[in-house]
Parts: C-alpha cells; sequence; structure tokens
C-alpha cells in the first residue's frame, strides 16, 4: 500500500513524498482512513511506528477542508511532555507545509509571551500539554468551545501516571459532540477500558497485541549486577565496539544527574534531561545529542517522551523501571524508522521483581548476559504462564512521572506557527 491509497489530499502527499515517505505504516494504514472518515479511535502501537503520522495527516486534511478566511481553533492535540508536544508540533508543520493552515505548541517552564501572541492572531490546531492549556484556558486566553477534534496522546501515560484529573478538565471544557483519538504505545486492559469511557463507537487500531509487545528488531540484553557495580558495567557498555549514541534510563532526577556526572568524569560526552531542568537547558541537551556533539543522554522516564532520533543505536535501563510498559516506551527510542537497535537492562538484587513483571508483560524472556561483574545467585528464568498485569510496584525514591503540583506541571512553551515564515501584516492568508 502506498500512501496515495489512502484518500490524502494532493498537497498533503506531496508533503509526505518530500519528508521522505513512500509507504504508510501498518497503524497509518489502519488509522487514517476511519479519521478521515469522522470516526472515534483508540490506537495503540510501538514506539517509532509512525503513529503520530497516523492522526496528523487525516487532521491536516479535516481541518483543512473546514478552514475559512480566518484561523479558527478546531484541533486539539494533548500531550504529556514538553518535548514530545514540540516533536508534534514539528510533524505538523512538515505534513501541512503547503496548507494554508495555523498551528502552534504551547507548554509550561518558558514564557508565555509568544505563545499569547500566537494565539491572539489565531490558530487552527493546538499542540498543548495539560498544565499551560489549563492556565491559559482558565484566564480565557484559549477558546476551546469550537473544538471539533480532540487527540490524547500517549493515553497510557496521561491516563495511569496521575494525569486523569487534569485530562478531565480539559475534556470537561470542549463541547460534548467532536471527534476523539487516543493514541498509545501500549493499551493495558484496563487502561483501554478507561479510554473507552471517552469515546463513541470507536475504531480499534492496534499493531501490537493487547498488553504490549516490544519490536522484533531490537537485541534485548539483560545484565545482572549488583547495585554498588553498576556504574562499573554502565561504563564498561558504552565504551564497548558499536556503541554510538546511546539514551541511558535513570529512575530519578537525581540519578540521572548521578550518571551524566561520572560519565563526564570518565571521559564521556553526556548530559541529563528531566523536569527539573529548563526549558532551554533540555533543549540544547536534546539537540547536541541529535548532532552527535553529545554520546550519552540520561533520561528520565517522562523527559525522554519527546526523544525522537533515528540513530540512537542502544538504550541502557541503568535503573529497572516500577512500571512494566514504561520498558516498552523506553527500548522503543532506539530501532526507530525500521532501524535495528539493542536494549540493555542493568538489574540489580531489589529490581528482581520488576524483571519478572516486564517479562510477564512482553511475554518473553531477556537475553541473558554473563559477564565479570555478574553475581553468583542468579535468579532462575521467569515464569511466563501468569499472564495477570501487575500494579505498580514500590521505587525508592519519586517514581517517573509521578504528579507535582503547581502550574508549571504538564509544560507549556514557545510555540510558532505552522508556516515557515512569520505571520504576513494582512489578516488572511486563506486561499
Amino acid at each position: 500500500m502506498t500512501f496515495d491509497q489512502l484518500g490524502l489530499e494532493p498537497d498533503i502527499l506531496r508533503a509526505v513524498k518530500e519528508a521522505g515517505y513512500s509507504e504508510p505504516t501498518p497503524i497509518q494504514q489502519q488509522a487514517i482512513g476511519p479519521v478521515l472518515a469522522g470516526r472515534d479511535i483508540v490506537g495503540c502501537a510501538q514506539t517509532g511506528t509512525g503513529k503520530t503520522a497516523a492522526f496528523a495527516l487525516p487532521i491536516l486534511q479535516r481541518i483543512d477542508a473546514r478552514a475559512g478566511d480566518d484561523p479558527v481553533l478546531r484541533a486539539l492535540v494533548l500531550t504529556p511532555t514538553r518535548e514530545l508536544a514540540a516533536q508534534i508540533g514539528a510533524s505538523f508543520e512538515a505534513y501541512g507545509k503547503h496548507l494554508d493552515l495555523w498551528h502552534t505548541v504551547i507548554f509550561g517552564g518558558v514564557s508565555e509571551a509568544p505563545q499569547l501572541r500566537e494565539l491572539s492572531q489565531g490558530v487552527d490546531i493546538l499542540i498543548a500539554t495539560p498544565g499551560r492549556l489549563l492556565d491559559l484556558h482558565g484566564r480565557g486566553k484559549i477558546d476551546l468551545r469550537r473544538i471539533e477534534i480532540f487527540v490524547l496522546d500517549e493515553a497510557d501515560r496521561m491516563l495511569d501516571q496521575g494525569f486523569m484529573p487534569d485530562v478531565k478538565r480539559v475534556i470537561a471544557a470542549l463541547p460534548p459532540k467532536r471527534q476523539n483519538l487516543l493514541f498509545s504505545a501500549t493499551m493495558p486492559p484496563e487502561i483501554r477500558a478507561l479510554a473507552d469511557t471517552l469515546l463513541h463507537d470507536p475504531v480499534s487500531v492496534a499493531v501490537a497485541p493487547q498488553g504490549a509487545t516490544t519490536a522484533d528488531n531490537i537485541e534485548q540484553r539483560l545484565y545482572f549486577v549488583e547495585r554498588a557495580d553498576k556504574p562499573r558495567l554502565l561504563l564498561e557498555l558504552l565504551k564497548s565496539e558499536g556503541v554510538t549514541r546511546t539514551v541511558v534510563f535513570s529512575r530519578t532526577k537525581h540519578g540521572a544527574n548521578r550518571v551524566a556526572q561520572a560519565l563526564e568524569r570518565a571521559g564521556l560526552r553526556a548530559a541529563a534531561i528531566h523536569g527539573n531542568k529548563s526549558q532551554n537547558a533540555r533543549v540544547r541537551a536534546l539537540e547536541a545529542f541529535k548532532q552527535g556533539e553529545l554520546r550519552v543522554l540520561v533520561a528520565t522516564d517522562l523527559a525522554a517522551r519527546g526523544i525522537d532520533i533515528d540513530a540512537v543505536s542502544h538504550v541502557i535501563n541503568y535503573d529497572l523501571p516500577n512500571v512494566p510498559e514504561t520498558y516498552v516506551h523506553r527500548i522503543g527510542r532506539t530501532a526507530r524508522a525500521g532501524a535495528s537497535g539493542v536494549a540493555m537492562s542493568l538489574c540489580d538484587t531489589e529490581e528482581r521483581e520488576y524483571l519478572v513483571d516486564i517479562e510477564r508483560l512482553i511475554g518473553r524472556h531477556l537475553d541473558r548476559i554473563d559477564h565479570a561483574a555478574a553475581p553468583r545467585d542468579t535468579p532462575p528464568p521467569t515464569d511466563l504462564a501468569s499472564r495477570t498485569r501487575p500494579a505498580a510496584r514500590p521505587a525508592s525514591g519519586p517514581r517517573p512521572g509521578a504528579r507535582r503540583s503547581g502550574r508549571g506541571r504538564g509544560g507549556g512553551g514557545g510555540g510558532r506557527a505552522g508556516h515557515s515564515a512569520g505571520r504576513p501584516s494582512s489578516a488572511s492568508r486563506r486561499r
């Protein structure tokens, strides 16, 4: 199948081809038609499989067909992190470059002034994180009464990690008659049941089975190690042949800082990104990593949701996640756009229960790697027969993605219009 067969208009097809894509991914093949037809969607696909385009392309076409002389906010995309919001905004800019539509991105942690300027001039599509959206809406700066399409992206994280109160507040501000699209890399049964309450006769599109799977082109390695030996083992792995651009995951912000600082002292260019870093620092680190100036990016789970870089060769779980679905999200940072990748997990004694949860969720054993620092008492392979999804196990320190109080939660930031150039002085850019 080609994009030409999906019912997309020529201007969008031209932008897709200019972006270098010729064949739609499975999630795009399944979702674009129903979205164009106005159906509600619950979409489940592994990370890196093109789910952003699966909703961005048909949204652009539907809004373009409805657009008049002046921009009217008709589509809202709600996403958990500022980095992911920026990535989605870039996708709308790329795919909508030949359309006469405006979009912008808002998230917290930066000045609201540029966002307010864009909003005051009018936008057709808004990509937002919950904190800044609710703040500006509460102050009368955003009018959601004419929203026709609502997208809840990373639905499992938004619904399962404490964002539900804010999501409900946003939904309450929307008109009752609208199209709803929920997309996520994983969709556990109970999260799907919760999502279905928000949808009307939804079409279910899935590339992965219920529960979660990991991409076949990711080699998944497991290293049992004592916690005290983790720093040395991490350094050895990063210095191995073929390890070029690596994302290292830490369960806590302080842990991410410690790991990045230790790597820098060892002579490896590294930086940490997490919620306590300023937006400018996070953008600089991501850009340096993308350009190859940094070999290693040390990240917490929520901050890493916006990492969409094709050339990540390895993902290393320095700390195993206590929420098993998070493992799937983490390793999906590699093997993107059809490439292959390697995920390496360091498991200490206290994390062995997390390993059991992960292996039962994905329905397979990670490849156990023997190494010099391995403890003698490694556990037997996980019994995969128990398929009941475990609750999140308690973890030491703050849980990644846990709720934070205050207006800054969820983000907001300076967005820009969908056109590559600045806005014209005239009031209208419509054809």
